[in-house]
């Protein structure tokens, strides 16, 4: 590896919908088949991706979501983020991209950190047992900061 070569990243998970977890286990798990060092930290509406009842139930947001190419009013119609998110996950299964818990378990099993933010879990009630076995620790975000030292932070 070059001298400036990417050694670590630490990538936040902020939002719940598909189109904004995807791309953080997408960059996680590349990281790690390159032989970089990551981790996952997810906060607020990112939790859903960990949090037991909803990981499987993550959506494509339809409404006021530029990327999707689709009117606010036509997004916002009833059963549009189903149809929508249907389309994506069988897409994305043509490719061989996993569903979410099973992206979790490879990251995890690559060796990547996954962590879920203090603040957030208290703010939204959420506990340990409510969280998939993948995630390491919940933790607040100074204690991110010291696993994300020395490398690149990513939001998605």
């Amino acid at each position: 590896m070059g001298e400036d070569a990417i050694t670590k990243v630490s990538v936040i998970v902020s939002k719940g919908s598909l189109e904004g977890v995807y791309p953080a286990l997408i960059m996680a798990n590349g990281a790690r088949a390159d032989g970089i060092a990551a981790d996952l930290f997810f906060t607020f509406f990112g939790l859903d991706a960990v949090h037991r009842r909803r990981y499987e139930h993550v959506k494509v947001a339809t409404v006021g979501n530029p990327g999707l190419h689709v009117a606010t009013l036509a997004g916002g119609l009833p059963g549009m983020s189903s149809v929508m998110t249907h389309y994506m996950e069988r897409k994305m299964e043509k490719l061989d991209i996993p569903p979410i818990p099973e992206f979790l378990q490879m990251i995890a099993d690559s060796g990547a950190g996954i962590y879920a933010c203090k603040a957030s879990c208290d703010l939204f009630d959420i506990a340990r047992d409510d969280l998939v076995d993948e995630v390491e620790d919940i933790i607040t975000v100074g204690e991110f900061y010291a696993h994300a030292a020395g490398g690149q932070i990513i939001f998605t």
